[in-house]
This record gives C-alpha cells, structure tokens and sequence, in this order.
C-alpha cells in the first residue's frame, strides 16, 4: 500500500518501493500538477541505493507526460531541490529519499511551488488519484539535466556574514553521515577561517550499517573526531541534509531541542527579526519562554514540517518554524528545512558570542530555565497504538506523582506538568514505532517520565 507519512513516501526497497510504484506515484503527481496547470519539474536524488535509477524512472513519467522537466546533474540534498522551486523557475520538485529511515528504504518527497513541502491537501489529492493507477508503463527519454549546487552555495554565501567568519580561527567537523551534504560547508566556507574537517563523507548505501539520522547513538563517531582534533563544534546532517545535530567543545552531544533554542534566540536577538514563531508538539518549552520575553507569538502544530509550512503560506509574517527532529526553516529563504543553512546560523552565533558552545548554552540555561530532553522509540503491536487512542479521550489527572496542567491532542497525546515539563507520545508517520518523549527540568525526571509514560502504554 502507498501511504504519504509526515514528508512523503518511504518504504522498503523491492518491498513496496518498487520501478513500477514510484512510476505509480509519479503518473499520479503528473495529473496533480496538469490539473493547476503546472509544467515546469526538477527531480534530485541522493546517496542511496538505486536512487539515480529511481530519480530517472519518474523523470521519464513526467517526460512522457508532457512536463519540461530536468534532473539535477548530480546527487543532491534535499533542500537543494527545493532551492531550485523557488529559485530557479520550477514549479514542482521530486526528491529521492528517505531521509535519515534505515538503509533498506527509500522514498518520495514532493516540493510544491513555493519551495517548501507539499501540503496535506496536495499530498490527498495525489493519494485520490493513486487509487486510480493500477499499472504504469513509460518509453525511456535522454535526459536533461540542471546544475544547482553552485546556485545553491552561492545563495547561502550571500545570506551569511562571511566577513564574521574571517575574524579568528574555528575549527569544525563535518559529519555527513555519508549523506549529500557532504563536502557542503566547507566549499561555503571557502575564504574564510573556518576549517572544516570532514567525516564519513563518502557514498555508502549501507551508512555503515545505521540509519543516517542525526541521533546520539549513531553520532559516536562525531564525538570522538571532535575530541581527538580538539575542535570548537561538531556538526552532523542526516542523509538528505535537511536536518541538523550538534557536538559541543567538549564532545557533547547537543540535542536538537537546545538547537532550536540557540536559533530561535539568534534569529530575535542577533538578527533583530520580528514575527510569528511556530514549534511542532514535540518541540521543547524554551521556545514558549524565549517568544514570551520577546513578545513574539508562539504556535504550536502536529508533528511534521508540512504542517509548519501551513502556516508559513496562511501567514505573511513567520520568520521561524522548527521541529523536535532537528529539522529548522527560516522563511525569508526558504519555506523548508535546511541542516546546512541551520549550521552556517550556529556558526555565526558562536562568532558573535565569541564564546564556546557549552558556554552558550549554560547562559541559556540561566536565562530560560534548563531544559533536558529524550525520545525513545518502541516497537509495538498494532494494539498498544489503540491504547493512544483511549488515552486521548481518557487522560491522567496525575501520573506518578506529577500534576498534569494540560493535555494536547494536536498529535498523539501530550501531558504538560505544572513546571512546565510534558510527555508526549505518538505514532510515527515514518516507521513502525510508538514515539515517546519527554522534557523536564533535571535528567533524573526526564527518565521518570518516560518509565511512567511507558506504563501507561502497557
């Protein structure tokens, strides 16, 4: 069965992600884009196994359907192919990929006109008219192709302070977890006084054998590399580079919630931007005490970054949205997710700070309260997934001692003690698991309320 997730279609390769469905899908796009009158279409791939071969079947649908449509010369990120919608005259976007899920998959992500992910409209009326295809053949085209990394770089060139970056030296590593945003950041950074030192850079369809996702357990590698060269920070990117993990000073894992602080705070107090914010449900409670002391307006949405990008197109004035994954967008480029662009963000606040990144964040800390955070995820029976549901029309008034204050049923269910510490637990839109978080004041609690919110699951 062909099911869109929270950012397109992911399923196992030979499986269900076959030649014959993602022409399926494709054919289905086509009929979605001629209906809005749509012609112009750029398809990009990444690193994984058979994506160039995958990326190659949809544009011969769109080629034999009548679109002008193009490849990217080469793998790419993510971001990049959204890059291209907004930019360079598309009006629809392909990625192959499957971001960070485990190497036995692949997907199909959809970039609307606007650049960004495609809405859960649009998602729905591709799904209606997949119901339709029951087979799909398509003749073989020669294809054309179109060169967007050096667009791309030069854009995030040009949004940076390069001069900033030439004042002392930094030293970075780089690990793409041998994903496309390999060798990025440091042919951005060319010219200035960052040294970029690069690891796990090269293609490997088996990511040594670990999902490429940006999570401390696969970033072992990051920490040691960052330790063993004594560098100022240690930057990962999943295996389509649209998110962002971190590794402080010391070789420190920084979890993605503490990100989305050090950014929200960069963008209001450095770069001066007023506007809406917008946090996905499972995103961490800084972000509602940093918006409240600048007086900015905080929304909150399901988990996922089209459901951000519903509210970047209704409103005008959203200059960031982020989400618990390590996924960030920052409108006035681009409607959309990008670990590179987040990166080069980081590093201009570590100039302007002109401290450490530990230091950063412990000033943080101070200022909004600590914060510590962890997910874990289960694998479950389809039954323990209907105990959410009971949960939702049912929910705690207290749970191991603690006073819930408020639930949230914007996605799964999600309980805020009165420090303002919750837990929130949900299916996941791209993998067979059971998602259980939690963030609280102290470790100590974090794990309490995970071991109850486990229980409660039972």
């Amino acid at each position: 069965m062909i099911k869109f997730g929270t950012d397109g279609w992911r399923a196992r390769i030979a499986e269900d992600f076959t030649f014959e469905n993602v022409r399926k899908v494709a054919k289905a796009h086509s009929e979605v884009l001629k209906e809005k009158g749509l012609r112009r279409v750029i398809v990009g791939y990444d690193w994984r196994f058979l994506s160039e071969d995958f990326a190659k079947a949809v544009y011969d649908v769109f080629k034999g359907e009548g679109f002008e449509v193009k490849l990217v010369g080469s793998a790419c990120t993510t971001p990049m192919v959204s890059f291209a919608v907004k930019y360079m005259g598309y009006e629809s976007g392909v990625m192959i990929t499957a971001s960070h899920n485990p190497p036995t998959y692949n997907g199909y992500k959809i970039k609307e006109s606007f650049g960004g992910s495609a809405t859960p409209e649009f998602i729905k009326s591709v799904e209606e008219k997949l119901s339709n295809i029951r087979t799909y053949q398509v003749k073989e085209f020669t294809p054309e192709f179109q060169e967007v990394r050096k667009h791309y770089v030069e854009k995030l060139r040009n949004l940076i302070n390069l001069d900033l970056l030439k004042e002392k030296d930094v030293l970075i590593v780089h690990d793409s977890m041998h994903g496309t945003s390999s060798g990025l950041l440091e042919y951005i950074l060319r010219d200035t006084k960052v040294k970029v030192i690069n690891v796990r850079k090269h293609r490997d369809p088996l990511f040594g054998n670990n999902p490429p996702e940006p999570v401390e357990r696969y970033m072992e590698i990051t920490k040691e590399k960052v330790k063993a060269l004594n560098a100022d920070l240690g930057i990962a990117n999943d295996g389509d580079g649209d998110r962002i993990a971190l590794v402080d000073e010391k070789g420190n894992y920084v979890n993605t919630q503490l990100i989305y602080a050090l950014l929200l705070l960069h963008i209001l107090e450095n770069k001066g931007k007023r506007g809406k914010v917008v946090k996905t449900v499972s995103t961490t409670y800084l972000a509602d005490r940093i918006c409240r002391e600048f007086c900015v307006h905080l929304e909150e949405v399901g988990v996922g970054f089209k459901n951000i990008n519903e509210i970047i197109l209704k409103e005008e004035n959203v200059i960031f949205g982020g989400e618990e994954s390590g996924g960030y967008g920052i409108p006035d480029y681009l409607p959309e997710r990008d670990g590179i662009f987040s990166a080069l963000n980081i590093l201009e606040l570590i100039y302007l700070k002109d401290k450490s990144l530990s230091q950063i964040i412990e000033e943080i800390f101070k200022r909004f309260g600590k914060a510590y955070y962890k997910r874990i995820d289960l694998k479950v029976e389809e039954k323990i997934k209907e105990k959410i549901g009971t949960l939702r029309k049912n929910p705690p008034e207290k749970l191991k001692g603690f006073t819930v204050r408020e639930v949230k049923t914007i996605d799964g269910i999600k309980l805020v003690f009165e420090d303002d510490s919750w837990l929130l637990m949900r299916p996941s839109g791209t993998e067979p698991l059971i998602r259980v978080y939690a963030e609280a004041p102290s470790q100590e609690k974090v794990e309490k309320i995970l071991e109850a919110g486990i229980e409660l699951l039972k």
